[in-house]
């Protein structure tokens, strides 16, 4: 599948190479369904339906075209209790990612959390970040984005 520059690709496409090579594959229906019913809100379509792309979390280098804002003073970061020192030294790295995800509420970082081992939920002085130039994104399904969180604005 190729996607264009802001990540989407064609919904039509899609549904007919998931049939490819003897695999059941889904219906336009069922991939309606998936992205009306994700609890993450993973993938949006364009108005017309005939595109479909990742709301945030591409691997790769797209423009999702969102527009910068001011976050809530405070964001939350969920990850494994393995991972806390390395933060603590050198802040929260967006890795292979595009951008670095931020929460709004903790029952949503513990989540993200718990996926990678014992949750820990850092505290994120997105205010002060704002104030000293950093710049947010909010992605269409409430993930807060930036580049990196220096280790001077987390806290436990």
């Amino acid at each position: 599948m190729n996607l264009d520059e802001q990540g989407w690709t064609d919904v039509n496409e899609l549904v007919t190479k998931s049939k490819k090579d003897s695999h059941e594959g889904f219906t336009f229906e069922e991939l309606d369904e998936i992205v009306e019913t994700n609890d993450k809100k993973r993938f949006i379509f364009n108005e017309d339906k005939t595109k479909i792309r990742a709301n945030q979390g591409h691997s790769i280098d797209i423009d999702l075209a969102l527009q910068s804002q001011q976050p809530p003073e405070f964001l939350y970061h969920g990850t494994a209790q393995t991972n806390i020192n390395s933060i603590l030294e050198k802040g929260i790295e967006k890795r292979n990612r595009q951008h670095v995800h931020l929460s709004q509420d903790k029952e949503t970082a513990t989540k993200v959390g718990m996926r990678h081992g014992k949750p820990v939920i850092l505290i994120i002085n997105s205010g002060k970040m704002f104030e000293d130039g950093v710049l947010f994104y909010l992605s269409e399904n409430g993930v807060w984005l930036t580049d990196f969180v220096d280790f001077k604005y987390i806290s436990e």
